[in-house]
């Protein structure tokens, strides 16, 4: 027989901020090995194998091994899921230095929440997909009554569009492979920093794969959400979507 949640033991596994950090470094879906994990976050070897342990034995982390190495990943988006929650319920750190200005401009700028795009870039990509009929649905994507800041989206109002086929396909993104895959094909997400809609599931995840995979967007630090659009990216934005003065 088993009692209510232990809500508190979760809880205090975000109470260390190197333990967070560990947990931010790994917020866009990556696997990372330990050594890159204690550079982001600012701990010796011993002191993150310490963290990772408690997250591991917590059930938010997971481990995979591949030769000799053995990275590290979320256990999946609803861990991603609780870290946004937090941080739509937390003050914001002060901002002490130029480097970390220019960090927090990066993250809202251009990043990855969880698998897929978010902040400017994330949000102009859905605006133009809906413009161009690749999606459909209220051509508003601010935030409703009712949608949760910062958190996926429980019941969204957007379908796939007439076009579809035609211009997630202009852009490297096979639909219909997706589509057959067993992950949700379309959910949204409420992104933070820009209180509008993104997208997400199965097919945010292709478009991000896609523009990573093009050398469309770049990753600006090797532990770091944060995204730069190149040069080759805005032309195809510009393209395929129209989207134009977008920061590189």
């Amino acid at each position: 027989m088993e009692g209510d949640a232990d809500i508190a033991r979760t809880a205090a596994l975000f109470a260390d901020p190197a333990r967070v950090r560990v947990l931010l470094a790994l917020a866009d879906g990556r696997a990372l090995a330990a050594s890159v994990l204690a550079a982001e976050a600012r701990l010796s070897a011993p002191g993150v194998s310490a963290h990772l342990a408690k997250l591991r034995a917590a059930g938010l982390v997971v481990a995979e091994k591949s030769g000799r190495h053995r990275f590290y990943r979320l256990a999946g988006p609803d861990t991603a899921e609780l870290l946004e929650t937090l941080a739509r319920r937390s003050p914001s750190q002060p901002v002490t230095s130029l480097r970390e200005g220019t960090r927090a401009e990066a993250l809202r700028t251009a990043r990855t929440c969880y698998d897929h795009l978010a902040g400017r870039l994330g949000v102009a990509v859905t605006s133009a997909l809906l413009a161009h009929g690749a999606l459909a649905g209220p051509g508003d994507t601010r935030r409703r009554p009712g949608d949760r800041i910062s958190a996926p989206l429980r019941e969204h109002p957007y379908t796939l569009g007439p076009a579809a086929s035609a211009v997630f396909g202009s852009l490297g993104v096979d639909v219909d492979a997706v589509a057959a895959g067993r992950r949700p094909l379309l959910k949204f997400c409420v992104d933070w920093s820009e209180q509008r809609h993104h997208l997400a599931g199965a097919l945010g995840a292709a478009v991000a794969t896609r523009f990573l995979d093009a050398g469309w967007v770049r990753r600006r630090a090797r532990a770091h959400r944060a995204l730069r659009l190149t040069p080759e990216g805005s032309q195809a934005l510009a393209t395929h979507l129209g989207l134009a003065d977008l920061a590189a």
